[in-house]
């Protein structure tokens, strides 16, 4: 490969910003210069920390022992209580050796692809994906091998599709339910099915839990190791504590696996960050250690807005937006509205609609590209509700104008 001219490297250089992250920015600086932007982009919770974990921190700031390094794969007691936290939620047992603490979710993403990958190696990815997945996994010399979903089945893969993506490349699928940015939450039999195709395969399964408490209506969490225990020893398991209780900033986040998998990570962790900020790990095991109020008081805020968000997209001419059953997207499909003369401008992908609809109503919306999937976007509905409905008001108002 030629060299490049700029002195960065070529693997670096393939990497996209994060969209999401490049979104939510464009919206903050439009606001502080004062347009009347409503920003759809972070998907973070609108609610501050609640107040006994922000007090632990600022006990744990006092403590002389965590004024030094601690174990690079985390607090011992933070482990523990991570695992007694998983058994509780979820139902899988783990020892707390099995448990590394990471520096945010996204870091534990980084950390499993990196681990488990080789060169070459397929990643069979659910599309539309979040836009963090793929990056991680090239970045760890992998392949995404995209397995696409659309509206009419909920946004979620069948076996079917899976078995014919599948080559002897294949090392590793990636699951993730609840699921960002659509917000689909498998059925318990749909993740037992997949889970046990994947044992039947040999094939390693990446899971992503961080939404596991965010499902409404009669739709369940479901933990895959759990539904199928023989896929536990080739199955890493994601979290933190940022969605859960709207701590997206203290950056804490964890994976559980086969101690042989989570040894590896914390080598690779030790070389590349250390231990996680020890005040951070005390607000997180005030967090796991206590109840669920929190989150259910969070819960039923997201899941009214979940409801308002949905049908006020669906009266939209041209949009169709499947009502998400956990996290807190919407995931409407806008390719009636594509081609359509909107505001004087006749766009032909998410990617220019989502523009014309910062240009003229001052909403921000991430495009579907971003995750894998031209003709949708994804709004969070963490955000208060006069926002919200102001929001979606404006979009409405405009992309009812497409002729």
């Amino acid at each position: 490969m030629a060299h490049s001219s700029t002195g960065i490297s070529g693997r670096i250089s393939a990497i996209a910003e994060s969209a999401t992250l490049a979104v939510d920015s464009k919206a903050k600086a439009l606001k502080a210069a004062g347009r009347p932007v409503i920003g759809f982009g972070a998907g973070e919770p609108d609610f501050p920390t609640p107040d006994y974990i922000v007090e632990a921190a600022q006990r744990a700031c006092a403590e002389p022992r965590f004024h030094k390094y601690t174990p690079t794969a985390g607090l011992p007691e933070l482990r523990e209580a991570v695992a007694a936290k998983t058994a509780r939620d979820s139902g899988l047992v783990a020892d707390p050796s099995q448990v590394l603490i990471t520096n945010g979710g996204k870091h534990a993403v980084y950390e499993a692809f990196a681990t488990l990958l080789d060169p070459g190696d397929e990643v069979l990815v659910p599309t539309p994906y979040w836009t963090t997945y793929p990056e991680s996994i090239a970045l760890a010399g992998g392949v995404p091998v995209l397995v696409l979903t659309d509206e009419s089945t909920g946004y979620r893969v069948s076996v079917e599709q899976l078995e014919a993506l599948r080559t002897e490349r294949t090392k590793l699928l990636l699951f993730v339910s609840p699921s960002n940015p659509t917000g689909a939450v498998y059925l318990p039999e749909q993740v037992a099915e997949i889970g046990r195709w994947a044992a039947q395969h040999g094939i390693w399964v990446i899971t992503d839990e961080i939404y596991e408490h965010l499902v409404y209506g009669s739709a369940r969490f479901t933990s895959m190791p759990v539904a199928v225990p023989e896929i536990a020893d080739r199955c890493v398991v994601l979290n933190g504590v940022a969605k859960t209780y709207a701590m997206t900033g203290w950056r804490v986040g964890w994976m559980i696996g086969p101690a042989d998998v989570i040894k590896a990570a914390a080598n690779l962790q030790s070389h590349s960050t250390s231990n996680v900020c020890n005040v951070a790990q005390a607000a997180a095991l005030a967090a796991v250690s206590g109840d669920l109020s929190a989150v259910a008081e969070m819960r039923a805020a997201f899941d009214r807005r979940r409801q308002v968000m949905t049908s006020m997209l669906n009266d939209v001419p041209g949009v169709v937006s499947p009502l998400p059953e956990g996290a807190f997207y919407c995931y409407p499909s806008v390719k009636g509205v594509l081609g359509k003369e909107v505001a004087g401008r006749r766009p032909a992908s998410s990617n220019e609609l989502a523009e014309v609809l910062l240009d003229e109503a001052d909403v921000a919306v991430v495009p579907g590209e971003a995750f894998g999937t031209n003709g949708y976007f994804r709004l969070s509905c963490a955000l208060g509700d006069a926002d919200l409905e102001e929001g979606v008001t404006r979009l409405a108002k405009l992309l009812s104008t497409a002729r």
